[in-house]
């Protein structure tokens, strides 16, 4: 299943990692030049983001102050997504087609309730999505870097649920693993949460994505949970 075609983002071309130098710039090599790249994701990936890492970017406006933005880094099994602006589309591409089990008749973004904005509700069911790309052990973990959001996010939807509303934490890997699991050491609090939150009734669902030779984000199968909770 095609959730989104990157080709369609614009003029994209390869370079190779210079330098991260902060969450949210990097310098790259491309076509012999030392450009500024803008990072749209902000976690650590410092297994992805190593010098000389090749780079799919996207050419930027000329008014921005940084000539392109990361779309994707070249590693092992090909080209993996950290782009973490372009989730909340692929994955409501993948919600339409039925990834929940059932294809919603409404799906809605950015969806206010109580003191937080989930990133969808889905007919009567909100849903916090996260994007994994750190893979250790061949297990699939989030967070990389402590996430007070993620953390406050999962408490509202325990509330929803208590509520009476469906809730799910929805995970989309962006690499291959064997299963899911939050990060043992990297945030305790979200841990703690996370596994609360399913003991409570929260549903949890995951993804793969990866991107094929044509640039072309598709669905790749379903992401399982380590271990029961």
């Amino acid at each position: 299943m095609i959730l989104f075609n990157l080709k369609t983002l614009g003029e994209l071309t390869t370079g190779s990692l210079i330098k991260r130098h902060n969450r949210f710039l990097a310098t790259a090599s491309v076509k012999d030049k030392i450009k500024k790249v803008h990072i749209a994701d902000t976690g650590r990936l410092e297994e992805i983001l190593t010098p000389n890492r090749e780079l799919l970017l996207l050419k930027n406006r000329n008014e921005l102050k940084t000539d392109y933005t990361l779309i994707a880094a070249k590693m092992e099994e090909g080209w993996v997504l950290i782009n973490t602006k372009l989730h909340p589309q692929i994955t409501q591409k993948a919600l339409e087609n039925g990834m929940l089990g059932f294809k919603p008749k409404n799906i809605k973004r950015e969806v206010k309730f109580l003191n937080s904005r989930f990133d969808y509700r889905v007919d009567e069911a909100y849903i916090e999505l996260k994007g994994c790309s750190l893979v250790e052990g061949n297990f699939c973990l989030f967070p990389n870097a402590p996430t007070s959001r993620g953390v406050k996010h999962i408490k509202e939807l325990i509330k929803a649920k208590n509520m009476g509303f469906e809730a799910y934490i929805l995970i989309m890997a962006v690499r291959q693993c064997n299963c899911f699991q939050p990060h043992p050491y990297r945030d305790e609090k979200f841990k703690k949460v996370f596994w609360e939150a399913l003991r409570k009734g929260i549903e949890f669902k995951g993804f793969f994505v990866k991107i094929d030779e044509n640039l072309n984000v598709i669905y790749n199968g379903e992401l399982s949970l380590c271990k029961k909770f």
